[in-house]
């Protein structure tokens, strides 16, 4: 019987692959071509058309890297092809059958028409069904020669990532642009196969449902004449249809099925070609919707829509039309499937907000829903954001890969860190990029975690990752899916409708607390480290520039707030928190292009700052907090000098308006303010840190301790840190030269110079300034080392239970030990601006202005003490897919603050990464905002994007407690509202007697309040 069923399996594949596909096109015609190489970067239809072009052959190489070849193709149907189904066939020469990472095209009428784009998997044009015969065919194709950025697999690094490095080289040699019959009667037959073959496969060996379609398709072998495939698929095709007409099981899984097309905004390509992407997967999914009724296709990131509004048109209004029809879902409500862990917290708040809004402007659809399937894990913060932008379900499939365990639901229950709980999925079909084949479906079905409970899943289907989206063989393999005995079925939806079907079936679905960590891609907290800086920059920068141009509006008459400038400049950086941009996981153009684009950030909002301050009129040196903690602190004014200012939240203060406080003692190895005593060893580290009002050692060995580890992935380079690289390392303890760079009675600093390596060179500043016991470490590094990363470590004899991490909005506690799996799995993990560690009575914190990656160790020393390191991973140096990630300079500062709260560490975080601006000011306008009231923190003040001139906050609590507090304006109030994210009225809120607005939150819980001026 084994010997019966493989000499079946084996002629059914054989004949189908060697005899039915080559059928299914019964008929070709070549088509005339002619090619013109676009110079340089792509150029507009009509420049295209302009050109002149010259006689183009099959078989000739063309497309060098990152280049664009239009082809004009010409041809005529002939007439007696009359009452047939016509296509062309176009075959660029592309490799393997990925369509996202190699040659594409989009194919446009001679007027210019986007018709369809053509890729590996979708070669096909549509011209007549049934064809009249003699119709003309005059197209121009725009062929894009993307290299294959992968085709080492990740092996070795490739200069393709940059059209810099990436030669002139053709890449590809063209094959095929033919006019062809459509055989429709094989092409079912070939697909009526496939699915019956693909679930024979997947059924048990003594299934009697496998052994019927295994005869099944014997027969229908059998029927069909090897010479006359055309002539006798029909009789093959009445063999099958008794198997494929049984219907399924009643309690068979159902499938929630969604078209899709995972277009990364920029990833193994830069992001002008994701605006091309979208086009031509845009074109596909839109003409494939006139083509089938049932089909539903999904498609987030606000971002490419508006790509595809601005550039193409008419795509834009084909999409426009679906929508209307209902054949096409916007969804995820996001301006871009944002990184679900770096955004800030303001940043996450404003990806959701542009993203709705845009939905709504354009389409009148407010989405439902926040789909991020491909994110790298995703801060606790999410439900509460989620929910107060108007979401009532979170998707994502990323958290399948999973290295060490299996996420225990795929139905759940989502609750933050203030409690806010979001209805959530997990495709059990563990893509987002399904075909509906046999495996698909099958493991689909074995690998639900909710069997007994719930009965459905979703899966989004279609060609994902670099775009292409569905194909009308994947909406036909549905078609024959949708009810078929020994398979689960399939039913095409809104994810909308899965969604509340799956909730209305399974209310009491279990429960998950905390954040989604992936025990995956651990490197992207670190990789690319001036990407991450020029984010964590800019959301300060925006912050900044918001703050002052809001009081500038209040108290400089004459002044505009900049609207248009500010919305343009948020989209820039919510676009750059792209999940493989943020993360440090795209070639090189990417980067390159990100830090050009951070750079014009911070230089026109440097630009909006001073404007706003320069509003408010000239005068006496002031400087100007932006945080929102009342700052007392040493700065220097214009020409250099160190003073001690004291300025409130959110406003300004002369530079000479509080007393000098105790001086700082510098010696050439030691720092001494009265509050905390640093020595210097003569290797460079932090010899000791002694906290002085505590009377207490910090540290339990060498702080600052600068390790460089061995950091070769398994897999993915740019992404991944996997637990080995701890096993082999070199402590940088030679250092070239320790010198005193300051000695002013206000702050004192020594500067550590280190060489090492390949050429690599550290130079630290160690300030510590009067009044403060925080110690700032001022690092330069210019770094030329290979398959490394550089961690600082901070031994401190403290017993620490956990630590505690920024996130958006609020912080996250997590073990220091590793008692299970899950905890062992945390060996790397995110935070923002600080991560805190205590022990009853004393805690210590280390803060940072721009890195996000770190690690949490403790150590039980021979004394009976305990150590708690915290690490912070600086740099990295992986190879692929950006062979030079990473090198060259970079420039940041962390600290080390003793003797620190949870509320030292939030507020010393904030000043950290918004240092006191010192500018000229006539006078001191009064702060937008001030806050009576522990824990209550102040995040954002802007002005209301409804330009109303209503003053917009959003504030929250931030030590994960109760608080409660009184608003104060710094104008005449006349009404206070409540709102949603979006600014829209949730509810009235009271104004005491003397105008403060009186505040109660729980635990982290996120407040935007809207500010009527009388």
């Amino acid at each position: 019987m084994h010997d019966e069923r493989r000499r079946i399996e084996e002629r059914v594949e054989r004949v189908h692959n060697q005899r039915i596909k080559p059928a299914i096109y019964a008929a070709t015609v070549p088509l005339t071509v002619e090619s013109w190489q676009a110079p340089g970067e792509p150029v507009p239809f009509a420049e295209a058309a302009a050109a002149t072009y010259e006689p183009f052959a099959m078989n000739t190489p063309w497309g060098p890297p990152w280049g664009t070849t239009w082809f004009r193709m010409r041809g005529q149907v002939p007439t007696d092809w009359a009452g047939r189904r016509v296509e062309a066939v176009i075959d660029l020469g592309f490799v393997g059958d990925w369509p996202g990472n190699q040659a594409e095209a989009l194919v446009h009428l001679a007027d210019g028409t986007p018709l369809k784009a053509v890729n590996p998997q979708n070669q096909y044009v549509p011209i007549a069904h049934p064809a009249a015969g003699g119709e003309p065919v005059d197209y121009l194709v725009e062929a894009a020669s993307n290299p294959d950025i992968l085709a080492n697999d990740f092996a070795a690094p490739t200069p393709l990532g940059d059209v810099l490095t990436a030669g002139d080289q053709p890449l590809y040699t063209f094959r095929r642009a033919d006019l062809a019959i459509l055989d429709e009667e094989v092409w079912h037959l070939s697909l009526d196969v496939q699915v019956l073959r693909e679930l024979m496969l997947e059924l048990g060996e003594h299934d009697p449902r496998r052994h019927e379609i295994m005869h099944a398709l014997d027969r229908a072998m059998d029927a069909l004449d090897l010479d006359d495939i055309s002539g006798t698929a029909a009789d093959a095709r009445a063999v099958l249809a008794p198997v494929l007409s049984k219907p399924a099981h009643a309690s068979a899984h159902t499938l929630s099925a969604v078209g899709h097309a995972h277009i990364d905004s920029a990833w193994l390509w830069p992001v002008r070609e994701t605006k091309r992407k979208t086009s031509r997967t845009f074109s596909n999914v839109t003409a494939l919707a006139e083509e089938y009724e049932e089909f539903v296709f999904a498609c987030s990131q606000a971002q490419q829509y508006e790509w595809v509004r601005d550039n193409y048109p008419q795509v834009w209004d084909r999409i426009k039309k679906a929508v209307a029809d209902g054949s096409w879902a916007p969804v995820g409500g996001m301006w871009v499937e944002a990184d679900g862990n770096l955004p800030g917290g303001e940043a996450m708040a404003r990806q959701l907000i542009h993203g709705k809004r845009f939905f709504m402007e354009h389409f009148g659809i407010e989405t439902k829903g926040v789909w991020l399937p491909d994110s790298f894990g995703y801060t606790a913060a999410y439900p509460q954001l989620a929910k107060l932008a108007g979401n009532e379900w979170f998707l994502t499939q990323k958290i399948s890969w999973n290295q060490t365990n299996k996420f225990p639901h795929h139905t759940f229950w989502w609750e933050g860190i203030d409690g806010t709980r979001i209805f959530t999925h997990f495709p059990p079909v563990d893509t987002y990029n399904a075909e509906f084949s046999g495996k698909e479906m099958a493991h689909a079905v074995r690998n639900y975690q909710d069997k007994g409970r719930g009965t459905t899943s979703l899966a989004p289907f279609g060609h994902g990752d670099g775009g292409g989206g569905p194909t009308r063989e994947m909406l036909e393999r549905a078609r024959r899916l949708a009810d078929l005995e020994g398979s689960a079925k399939v039913r095409i939806e809104h994810p909308d409708a899965f969604f509340a079907a799956a909730r209305a079936e399974y209310p009491d679905a279990p429960v998950w607390v905390g954040e989604l960590y992936l025990e995956l891609h651990r490197a992207t907290y670190t990789t690319q480290a001036r990407t991450k800086q020029g984010n964590r920059r800019s959301e300060h920068r925006l912050r900044e520039a918001e703050l002052w141009a809001t009081t500038a509006a209040l108290h400089a008459p004459g002044y505009s707030y900049p609207y248009e400038r500010l919305d343009r400049l948020w989209k820039t950086v919510l676009l750059h928190q792209f999940h493989d941009i943020l993360p440090g996981s795209s070639i090189a153009w990417v980067h390159r292009e990100a830090e050009a684009e951070y750079a014009r950030v911070a230089e026109e909002l440097e630009a909006l700052t001073r404007e706003a301050l320069a509003a408010l009129g000239t005068g006496e040196a002031r400087a100007f907090n932006t945080s929102p903690f009342d700052r007392h602190e040493v700065v220097r004014s214009a020409d250099g000098e160190a003073t001690v200012v004291q300025v409130p939240a959110g406003g300004s203060a002369p530079l000479d308006n509080t007393p000098t406080p105790d001086r700082v003692i510098v010696t050439d190895r030691t720092l001494d303010n009265g509050l905390v005593r640093v020595t210097v060893g003569d290797d460079g580290t932090l010899a000791s840190v002694y906290d002085l009002r505590a009377n207490r050692e910090v540290l339990a060995g060498p702080g600052n301790l600068l390790r460089l580890h061995t950091d070769l992935p398994n897999y993915w380079d740019a992404w991944d840190i996997d637990k080995h690289y701890r096993n082999r390392y070199t402590d940088l303890l030679d250092a070239d030269s320790i010198t005193v760079v300051e000695r002013d009675p206000l702050l004192g600093a020594l500067k550590v110079e280190r060489s090492f390596g390949r050429g690599s060179k550290i130079t630290q500043t160690i300030t510590l300034r009067s009044g403060s016991p925080r110690i700032d470490i001022e690092t330069e590094i210019d770094w030329h080392e290979a398959e490394k990363i550089l961690k600082a470590a901070f031994p401190v004899d403290l017993r620490a239970p956990h630590s505690s991490a920024e996130i958006q909005f609020g912080h996250v506690q997590r073990p220091t030990h590793t008692n299970t799996s899950w905890e062992s799995a945390r060996f790397e993990v995110s935070g923002h601006r600080w991560v805190h560690i205590a022990e009853p009575g004393y805690g210590v914190a280390v803060l940072n202005d721009s890195t996000y990656g770190h690690d949490v160790t403790r150590t039980v020393r021979e004394d009976g003490g305990t150590t708690t390191t915290v690490a912070l991973s600086l740099v990295r140096a992986p190879r692929v897919p950006d062979p030079e990630a990473d090198q060259g300079r970079h420039r940041f500062t962390y600290a080390l603050l003793p003797g620190a709260t949870v509320e030292d560490a939030i507020a010393e975080g904030y000043a950290l990464n918004l240092p006191l601006r010192v500018a000229d000011s006539a006078g001191a306008p009064e702060p937008v905002l001030s806050v009576d009231g522990e824990g209550v923190t102040v995040e954002a003040v802007k002005l209301a994007d409804d330009r109303s001139g209503d003053v917009v906050v959003r504030l929250y609590e931030s030590r994960g407690g109760r608080a409660t507090g009184v608003l104060r304006t710094g104008f005449p109030l006349a009404g206070a509202q409540v709102t949603d994210l979006l600014e829209r009225p949730l509810q009235d809120t009271e104004i005491n007697g003397d105008g403060g607005i009186p505040v109660s939150l729980r635990p982290f819980e996120i407040l935007t309040l809207r500010l009527t001026r009388s």
